[in-house]
């Protein structure tokens, strides 16, 4: 399984590349990084750390579900230039961060990590100062090392000694995922600052800890964004499924098509609007689970924070104490077999009246009610870790959304596998005898429409790009990311590519006016890619 090897250390940039091979763009960015860097600290750095950005080609807001997902990494990344900071004078404290950014509009930040002690229990805990509600480009570096700091130097109780002390560290951050984007930039940067303090100061071990530390800036993430950066694979999407153990496996993308990513320009900052949105999002889908486990019959413990991936799992008679576990086959036979009994989670489920008819949700005390819980309790499980604004809460709408995706994550999955069955040969004119593409497309199609009828997190702007996809000859075409805002992603023949950027640059009329370096960035064919990585210098 991809998830259980090491994090790759390379030496030479060709081997970051793999069969690719590095282009002369990309080596002149490496070294023009690794030069500034010793321009601007006097030292050469003594790694590079690299992360890149992710498009998820299906399963959108399933894996805080626990269920699996289909993510690809793209060429876009970040990269982290970093080495210890040996300066003499002024001396440093261990620990302390120097981070500077390429780009010129961010300042260079210096971090003095300190412990602070709780009152109560006298334990002590890295103090970083992370600001939830005003995010900025160093949150995420701060997330990546306060992982790194609890992991390796935990703070002991007042008093005891702790030898292990972080080393003082110089970092230099560049990066071409667009922020917003929805092809993670976020993760791509926690995951890239995890890696590069994980590296000077000589640990490892990264995917759950980069998990954690993105939740530090205020998201609560179900783990695809980072594990997608960290494990993918070349010429191959992954399989990540996250229960009961993280895993990941190849899933080959049949040959002649390519994934073109379009950015709608409208940008979706997730921390920002994770209390209406993202996190809203995370406690319906966990409320009805648990109304959703009591229909059933499925054992639910009284303070237990069930997921839908554990309800379809029991109801099916899954044991993961004793190995019985579900496989992807058997996954999608219990899927089928719960998504028709979601009607427990409408309005009017436990009444009947003029006002429950007319409405998809459900206030917060029709909830209460019908989890079973005393306010206080429910209060505790549910909404006394996380912040959310609503009237309504859609319990069924998301529900829906997050079983059928689930399932279209599976038979995407199936598809992929028998296209590469088929034609064991990778380039076999005859491999899409079986309309492995449209399949693919359909698949596409229904999660884009599921997405933006059902978990509402598409825009105007998104459901415009996915239209003209189709028209200009896209197999499928739908949102990726958390969606709100950031980018598309169309399964498109080979041969086609060209044709099919041309129309969207001319129809797509927000990226009218832009020059041709941000239309690039905005609009850019691409095949799986290879993961997180670190360059020794």
């Amino acid at each position: 399984m991809i998830a259980h090897q090491d994090i790759p250390v390379y030496t030479n940039l060709n081997d970051v590349f793999g069969s690719l091979g590095a282009s002369s763009q990309n080596i002149e960015r490496w070294n023009g990084l690794a030069e500034e860097f010793e321009r601007r600290y006097g030292t050469k750095p003594s790694y590079i750390a690299r992360a890149p950005g992710r498009v998820n080609l299906i399963g959108e807001h399933i894996d805080y579900a626990l269920f699996g997902v289909l993510p690809a990494a793209v060429e876009p990344d970040i990269l982290i230039a970093c080495g210890p900071n040996s300066h003499p004078h002024p001396p440093q404290a261990p620990g302390t961060v120097v981070a500077d950014n390429l780009h010129q509009k961010y300042s260079r930040q210096v971090q003095a990590v300190d412990v602070a002690a709780d009152e109560d229990t006298h334990a002590e805990e890295w103090n970083m100062d992370i600001n939830t509600k005003e995010l900025r480009w160093e949150s995420y570096v701060k997330a990546g090392y306060y992982g790194v700091l609890e992991h390796y130097f935990p703070p002991t109780v007042s008093g005891s000694p702790n030898p292990a002390k972080p080393v003082p560290v110089e970092l230099l951050v560049t990066g071409s995922v667009p922020a917003g984007s929805g092809l993670s930039s976020s993760a791509a940067m926690v995951v890239a600052s995890t890696l590069a303090f994980l590296a000077v100061n000589g640990k490892g071990q990264l995917v759950e800890m980069a998990m954690e530390n993105e939740k530090r800036v205020g998201v609560n993430s179900g783990g695809m964004d980072q594990a997608a950066s960290v494990m993918s694979d070349p010429a191959s999407a992954l399989y990540i499924s996250f229960y009961p153990e993280l895993q990941a496996s190849p899933v080959p993308i049949p040959p002649r098509v390519v994934f073109v990513c379009a950015n709608s320009l409208v940008v979706s900052d997730k921390a920002v609007t994770a209390k209406r949105c993202y996190n809203l999002r995370v406690v319906e889908t966990l409320v009805a689970a648990r109304i959703l486990a009591r229909s059933l019959g499925v054992q639910v413990g009284y303070k237990e924070r069930i997921t839908l991936r554990h309800v379809v799992g029991r109801y099916f008679g899954e044991v993961v104490t004793s190995g019985q576990t579900l496989d992807a086959e058997r996954l999608a036979e219990a899927l089928r077999e719960v998504l028709p009994k979601l009607d427990i989670l409408k309005p009017g489920a436990h009444r009947d009246d003029a006002d429950t008819r007319v409405r998809s949700g459900v206030t917060l005390e029709e909830m209460i009610e019908m989890s079973g819980l005393d306010p206080e309790v429910f209060h505790e499980v549910y909404l006394s870790w996380i912040e959310v604004e609503t009237d309504f809460f859609e319990l069924y709408n998301r529900t829906k959304h997050v079983l059928s995706e689930a399932l279209r994550v599976l038979e995407f999955r199936q598809v992929c596998l028998s296209a590469a069955t088929e034609g064991k040969a990778a380039a076999s004119p005859n491999v899409n005898n079986g309309g492995y593409q449209e399949k693919l497309g359909k698949l596409m199609d229904e999660s884009q429409e599921s997405c933006a009828k059902l978990f509402d997190c598409s825009c105007p702007e998104l459901d415009q790009l996915t239209s003209l996809a189709r028209t200009a000859g896209a197999f499928g075409s739908r949102l990726t990311g958390a969606g709100w805002g950031g980018c598309t992603v169309s399964l498109v023949a080979e041969d086609q590519v060209d044709g099919f950027i041309r129309k969207i640059k001319e129809e797509y009329p927000p990226y009218k006016g832009l020059d041709e370096v941000k239309l690039n960035e905005a609009l850019f064919a691409t095949r799986p890619g290879r993961g997180a990585c670190v360059l020794k210098l």
